[in-house]
């Protein structure tokens, strides 16, 4: 299993609409992809009014996360309407192969 992990930050009173988005927009096409086998979502301590936000998406092959993400599995696929609920995101993504899953 692979690990696609990419960050952002959202402001405190924006984080929970970015949530809500993800569950109601992103989860439901991510699932039509084949090989794609979760989601995790993280929210930081709140810094400043600021919320980092960590999004681990879990595929079974770098093959279906080009079905997701085309040849440049390296970039961020980022919809502009969530780009406008975050402060900032990271433009590039890593991929993790996960050796240990308890």
């Amino acid at each position: 299993m692979i690990a696609r992990i990419w960050k952002a930050r959202a402001s405190a009173d924006r984080v929970a609409e970015y949530t809500a988005y993800f569950q109601s927009t992103v989860t439901p096409e991510l699932r039509a992809i084949n090989g794609y086998e979760g989601a995790t979502l993280l929210h930081g301590v709140v810094r400043d009014r600021i919320v980092d936000v960590t999004v681990i998406t879990w595929w079974t092959s770098l093959e279906a996360i080009r079905a997701f993400a085309g040849e440049a599995v390296e970039t961020a696929v980022v919809h502009d309407s969530a780009a406008r609920m975050l402060i900032d995101f990271d433009r590039t993504v890593s991929h993790q192969t996960v050796v240990l899953d308890e």
